[in-house]
């Protein structure tokens, strides 16, 4: 059976349950962005969180994650400014009242669908860890 507590509720509305059930665990929001001084336009990379495992797409300190690393983009507070979060976004297409994608997790019932759909970044993202210039890196999406 699909979950579909989030369905006709403002962001603000969930409870953490469901608030969390709409991360698709892509983990775009994991990879690093830059905003480009002249246009505002915010450009994503390849580059990924020095905190995410690539291969499950899931930060490995989530709950300390802002202790540790102080610029890791908060959902809560991106929703402020859509543009920092992929137009994919289960959080930015809730907070837009568009409907979810049909490879969502909560549309598909399961969890691996938005690899077998070939929107996470599982198969191109590099660690930090491994570039010298992330601006190197920046990236078009395909979809």
């Amino acid at each position: 059976m699909i979950d579909d507590g989030w369905k006709g509720k403002a962001l603000h509305e969930l409870s953490p349950e469901a608030w969390e059930s709409l991360c698709d665990g892509c983990a775009k929001c994991c990879l690093h962005k830059i905003e480009d001084e002249d246009t505002g336009e915010i450009l994503f990379t390849s580059v990924a969180c020095r905190l995410l495992d690539i291969d499950r797409c899931r930060c490995t300190d989530y709950a300390n994650r802002s202790e540790r690393v102080p610029e890791c983009l908060q959902i809560r507070d991106a929703l402020d400014h859509p543009q920092w979060l992929p137009s994919t976004c289960g959080y930015r297409l809730v907070a837009e009242g568009q409907d979810l994608p049909d490879w969502h997790p909560l549309i598909a019932g399961r969890a691996d669908a938005v690899h077998r759909a070939g929107i996470s970044i599982r198969s191109f993202a590099i660690s930090e860890e491994q570039v010298g210039c992330v601006e190197e890196h920046v990236i078009e999406w395909l979809r």
